[in-house]
């Protein structure tokens, strides 16, 4: 399940430039103004019983089409706080690209995390990866995971995998998606099987390179292929 309390984005590092959502092919580019949406109170919402209308025990992906901490949403971040401190029920799942933003962005009752807040820092470049997650792993966070998302190159996270549960990795989605090769994903998850942590490879993205080939992939199809590959590790719990 998707909540999205606010909509808009702008670029903030390459892997915005062919962004699914407000890239240049996509149908909201030239959306940047920050706006609250009519879901905004969705999590606390309740029907005529009094209850509420989504059930305990879910997982709700937070803003996966803008980014949590977009500083004009600063004010209802507030709010959104509020309610996911509320929902201890349900695990809100959170990825930006944003992570300067994090610690300014913290209602004053975080101490060191919200046990049901799980954070995943986006990395697209090993520059990316060095500047961000150091300061993602100096944060005080209970659940934390990196999402390589869109991957454009080749990676080394063996540094940073200590302090983190978890990594995803995807593609780029999209008409003018940029080639993700292979051999930088099965990198990846040796990096993990070597610090024990799990890793989901998510999707494809558009254009994959296996084996000397290049493939493009229809976007319903990009998830069932990387599962293909079978290069999941789990721990017998769901995935990212």
């Amino acid at each position: 399940m998707n909540w999205e309390p606010w909509t808009g984005c702008y670029p903030v590092s390459t892997g915005c430039n062919n962004c699914y959502f407000y890239g240049p092919n996509a149908k909201r580019f030239g959306q940047n103004e920050i706006t609250k949406t009519d879901k905004f109170d969705w999590p606390i919402r309740r029907n005529k019983k009094g209850e509420y209308c989504i059930k305990g025990g879910k997982i709700l992906a937070t803003c996966f089409a803008t980014d949590f901490f977009l500083p004009e949403a600063d004010l209802w971040r507030k709010e959104a706080w509020a309610m996911i401190k509320e929902r201890q029920d349900i695990d809100f799942l959170i990825i930006t690209k944003r992570i300067d933003r994090f610690k300014e962005s913290l209602p004053e009752d975080w101490g060191d995390g919200y046990d049901n807040v799980n954070i995943g820092c986006t990395v697209e470049t090993q520059a990316l990866a060095d500047q961000r997650l150091p300061l993602f792993l100096s944060y005080p966070l209970k659940r934390r995971f990196i999402a390589a998302s869109p991957l454009l190159e080749e990676l080394d996270l063996s540094p940073y995998l200590a302090k983190v549960d978890h990594v995803t990795v995807c593609g780029e989605n999209g008409r003018d998606g940029r080639l993700c090769e292979y051999a930088w994903i099965e990198k990846i998850q040796k990096q993990c099987q070597a610090a024990g942590k799990t890793f989901w490879f998510k999707s494809t993205g558009t254009r994959i390179r296996t084996q000397e080939e290049v493939v493009k992939v229809n976007p319903f199809k990009q998830g069932a292929l990387a599962k293909s590959f079978q290069l999941d590790i789990t721990d017998g719990k769901r995935l990212f």
